[in-house]
């Protein structure tokens, strides 16, 4: 007989289990389970729904909401997320799966939120949404529960064996430097200021990334900035997430600054420093595939590894 109820204490090896049986393409440890979801500032027992037949767990649907704000004091009190859900094969078309979502999303409801999202939460995204090449029943699912889709954002990898930045990219840093421009690896004195800028001009989460990931030990040369004369216009780090040294990002130009090339130029850099300190590869798994970025990283080398569906339901 199948049971349903929330996280309790001793719960993480079977979710951890069951999560490795069931999510082929991205299975997880239990020290990042513990780091991502347990240890989430937002995490709420309560949101943790698991479907279990005598001991074992064989469901699992995640439903999580802005305790603590990204930034300033917005908690987005109309929106939650489900950053990931998943189901023992031999349970499939059950009615254990409905029966967790409607559970995780009455949560939520209770809560007050009337948009959920999966799977775009920050800070401790798993995957920027359902990939539907590697998980079609879990896409199908999605849409049986009303989930539509927004928009599908890819992730991008780039072999870095034998990469050198080619002699143009070179000639265009030499020519910004003329004009003012300087690309330095960051110091103690620039992180108030590329934090701002990132929360600012582009995503709370990104500066949250570069805050969380020096406190864990990211090396400052891992940051790299540019400037135009003492202007911050941009900055580029890896190894800011999870702590893992080739994932790339987050990475950003200032608006105003644009079609300039110090995107190109930052981006370059970046990845002749992380060849540098012997890595073979620089992966990343959120752009939009048609924007400005996206576009640059595939004229940088980079290619399409994935390809996910941010869905949105209303309640």
């Amino acid at each position: 007989m199948v049971s349903f109820r929330y996280y309790q204490s001793g719960d993480e090896k079977g979710l951890v289990a069951l999560w490795n049986k069931c999510l082929l393409k991205d299975p997880i440890t239990q020290l990042r389970f513990r780091n991502l979801v347990l240890l989430d500032a937002n995490f709420d027992p309560k949101g943790l729904r698991v479907a279990v037949e005598g001991e074992e767990i064989i469901g699992c649907v995640y439903a999580i909401r802005r305790l603590l704000p990204m930034a300033g004091t917005e908690l987005e009190p109309e929106t939650g997320w489900i950053p990931f859900f998943f189901i023992h094969p031999e349970f499939w078309r059950s009615g254990v799966g409905e029966k967790l979502m409607t559970d995780g999303l009455e949560f939520l409801a209770t809560e007050g939120r009337k948009n959920v999202y999966f799977a775009s939460y920050a800070p401790n995204y798993i995957l920027p949404g359902i990939d539907e090449e590697a998980y079609p029943e879990g896409y199908s699912f999605l849409m049986k529960q009303d989930f539509e889709k927004q928009y599908s954002p890819v992730a991008m990898d780039r072999n870095l064996v034998g990469f050198t930045v080619p002699s143009d990219v070179l000639q265009l840093k030499e020519k910004r430097e003329q004009e003012g421009y300087t690309f330095l690896t960051a110091e103690d004195k620039d992180l108030f200021e590329v934090i701002q800028f990132a929360n600012n001009v582009f995503n709370p989460d990104w500066g949250r990334a570069i805050r969380e990931g020096v406190l864990q030990g990211l090396p400052l040369q891992r940051i790299l900035i540019a400037r135009d004369g003492e202007k911050l216009v941009g900055f580029c780090i890896y190894g800011g997430y999870e702590g893992i040294p080739d994932r790339f990002g987050p990475f950003g130009v200032d608006p105003d600054q644009q079609g300039k090339g110090l995107g190109k130029i930052l981006l370059h850099e970046c990845l002749k420093n992380m060849r540098a300190e012997g890595m073979h590869g620089a992966w990343f798994l959120w752009t939009g595939e048609k924007s400005s970025a996206g576009h640059l990283y595939k004229k940088t080398g980079f290619e399409i590894t994935r390809k996910f569906h941010v869905m949105k339901k209303t309640l």
